[in-house]
């Protein structure tokens, strides 16, 4: 009788038909690790065909016109029963996802295996239906990760700029997503390895929005020159040329486009430009002038320009003109919604989608991570409802903005569950939620899955709402930029009227009611985070091992950053209620409080690096809460100042040494003046007031 399956053991015999590209290479490796880690033995390497079990070929012709298509294929054995399994890929990509395949669907490798330590289960042998598979036509053509603001993935190792150990995993698991495209990390020195890597591993490169065709900013290759366009438009143009030079036989996606030196309109150093018809002429005249260049060294090159902040306004507006060739992408607000970024106070929520559906190429930008120093996620995950993604990339595409999606993802491993949702929409076009939290969940656990579904829905539910739309929910970055700023304005005396920077959260008049509507903000979303922590740390007590662990680094890290954000926020606003009414004492003990729960967000992240993961969050300066205690502290000691000054033992004699001895003490006996920490504990159990 005929066999039924295909079986898959440590004696597997592999033929391969091209190891002479890199980035098959590099996707055989990772299949061959896995392998190993499965059977415990490397795989086989045979030169014969007619010894081989699995055949890898790579650049087939074929009758499917898809992109990047590779199919499984079983084929009978030659003077056998048994069968060959044929993975063989259109072209490169196609390949490299057939291999993948392998390692994601036979060996049961999880896509982020890396960032979540999930290690393969050993087996003997793995038997597989013989049933040929086919790849489908992905729903974005150009699909891909921009590693942004990635200070984690910085600060991992003492290399700088990371080191190849950083980056591999990072295009990996892009790979294993099916993304085809990067741009590999903000601004980093050329010298590093992520560029050349990324190309190597098969990946498609592209350019941020503020260095187009890749080139070097102008004010960084001529410093002491103005970085006007209209007076050193040869010298622009050098600079992009020699960027096409370098990488025009890489497979490149080439952005087009004219802003400031970094992520600015161009205007702020040009006063020159004062109409918005003169900016979008400048602009439009630009992107012509490179494409023009970029046409002498390429034929047909994959060009984009992104539609962001300033440039959608004056797109919209009629002032930009470009190229049907050239594929425009719009972009969300960093919150998920595809209207308009908030630029400080102006909030104007421009919808960020074509009008109607038209015959030229569209394509997004997209964030699951945002850094803006008011109210975005960056070390916490995403905090949004799912269907927030869902709902804005699905009306994205049908408007036929399908054809690039560039995902800004941060440091990949805080991300994981809305990287996964995204990579699921890019490939299929859509997604159930509700299926999709429990088949993730599943990849992990075993135990507690509805439990931890539940968490993960209150999470969303819990974070902050700090405004009147749907997408206005608050990340990590809204303990500590805000708070900075009262801190700012309160040891400067800017108190009499509101602060500018606090407007986004507030227009009250009154500095005093800004404060009182953070207060009320923040102390709503502790008593959620609270239910939301018991619950976990009783299902915590019947987990064990792997699950315990992905139990603690992938939900209850992130509500324990909130949480701790959200109390040391309360209690840094109790502090200026306090000071207002002159209570200094008291004012002087909630600033204590919120500083030790600031501190205890440090320890958050602290617990979370453990293993591999140490020093990862040593880089933290964009959420930065070591300087958010820095601030707190030298808030608790400028309001003691106040009560306490200039020796520092009036409040120790007046409230804390018994009547008897308040009157007869010598002062050189009575001389160690207690530290604010010690001085706070004291005064705390006089006045009856709890710790958090």
């Amino acid at each position: 009788m005929k066999n039924t399956k295909f079986t898959i053991h440590g004696n597997t015999k592999f033929y391969i038909n091209d190891l002479k590209s890199k980035p098959l290479t590099y996707s055989l490796s990772f299949l061959f690790r896995d392998f190993k880690k499965v059977f415990n033995k490397k795989p086989i390497l045979v030169d014969s065909l007619d010894e081989a079990d699995i055949i890898i070929k790579n650049k087939i012709s074929d009758k499917f016109e898809i992109p990047e298509f590779y199919k499984v294929e079983f084929n009978n054995k030659k003077d056998s029963d048994g069968y060959n399994m044929i993975i063989s890929g259109i072209n490169e990509l196609g390949t490299i996802y057939g291999i993948l395949h392998i390692s994601t669907y036979y060996l049961k490798i999880d896509p982020f295996w890396f960032w979540t330590d999930l290690e393969p289960k050993k087996r003997d042998f793995i038997s597989i239906d013989i049933k040929n598979f086919y790849s489908y036509k992905r729903k974005v053509k150009y699909r891909g990760w921009f590693v942004n603001d990635e200070v984690c993935l910085i600060g991992w190792t003492d290399e700088y700029p990371p080191p190849k150990r950083v980056w591999e995993p990072v295009f990996e698991t892009l790979l294993r997503c099916g993304g085809n495209m990067v741009i590999p990390g903000t601004d980093l020195p050329r010298k590093g390895i992520h560029w050349q890597l990324a190309k190597d591993m098969g990946l498609y490169i592209t350019h941020h929005h503020a260095e187009p065709l890749g080139a070097e900013m102008f004010a960084r290759a001529y410093p002491k020159l103005e970085p006007s366009y209209k007076v050193n438009a040869n010298l622009y143009e050098l600079l992009w040329r020699k960027s096409i030079e370098s990488q025009k036989e890489d497979k490149v996606i080439w952005t087009l486009g004219f802003r400031g030196q970094g992520d600015c309109p161009f205007w702020e150093n040009d006063s020159t430009f004062k109409t918005s018809k003169s900016r979008g002429d400048l602009i439009s005249s630009v992107i012509d002038k490179q494409y023009k260049i970029l046409k002498e060294y390429i034929k047909d090159p994959i060009c984009i320009t992104y539609l962001y902040g300033e440039i959608m306004e004056l797109y919209k507006e009629g002032h930009i003109k470009v190229s049907k060739k050239i594929i425009k992408i719009w972009s969300d607000n960093g919150y998920g919604k595809m209207v308009s970024r908030r630029q400080g106070n102006s909030n104007p929520r421009i919808n960020s989608l074509p009008k109607k559906i038209d015959d030229e190429k569209h394509g997004l930008y997209y964030h699951i991570t945002f850094h803006d120093l008011q109210a975005s996620n960056h070390l916490t995950m995403f905090q949004n409802s799912p269907l927030l993604i869902k709902n804005n990339l699905e009306n994205a595409f049908s408007k036929n903005a399908n054809m690039f999606l560039l995902l800004n993802c941060g440091n990949i491993r805080q991300h994981i569950y809305p990287l996964d949702i995204v990579n699921n929409l890019w490939n299929d076009g859509t997604i159930n939620i509700e299926t999709h939290i429990r088949k993730f969940i599943k990849r992990y656990l075993d135990n507690e899955l509805e439990s931890i579904v539940e968490c993960y829905k209150d999470f969303f539910e819990a974070t902050p709402k700090y405004g009147i739309n749907l997408d206005d929910k608050a990340g990590d970055e809204f303990y500590h930029h805000p708070i900075r700023i009262i801190i700012a304005s309160w040891i400067k005396n800017e108190t009499l009227k509101s602060s500018e920077k606090l407007k986004f959260i507030s227009s009250a008049s009154l500095f005093s009611e800004q404060v009182d509507v953070f207060y009320n903000i923040v102390k709503k979303s502790i008593t959620k985070f609270i239910y939301i922590k018991e619950k976990l740390e009783n299902i915590l007590k019947l987990l064990s091992g792997y699950e315990r662990q992905f139990v603690k680094d992938h939900i209850i890290y992130h509500v324990d950053l909130h949480l701790t954000g959200c109390k040391g926020a309360e209690n840094l606003c109790k502090s200026y209620f306090y000071f207002k009414q002159k209570d200094y004492i008291k004012s002087f003990i909630y600033c204590s409080k919120s500083l030790w729960n600031y501190q205890d967000s440090l320890n958050v992240l602290k617990e979370s690096e453990h293993g591999k993961w140490k020093n990862f969050y040593r880089s933290d300066w964009l959420t930065n809460i070591k300087i958010t205690i820095y601030n707190v502290d030298s808030l608790r000691r400028y309001i003691r100042i106040h009560g306490d000054s200039p020796n520092f033992f009036n409040w120790f004699k007046n409230y804390l040494l018994p009547d008897s001895e308040k009157n007869i003490y010598l002062e050189n006996t009575q001389r160690r003046t207690l530290s604010d920490d010690e001085l706070t504990k004291l005064l705390m159990d006089k006045f009856k007031i709890i710790s958090d």
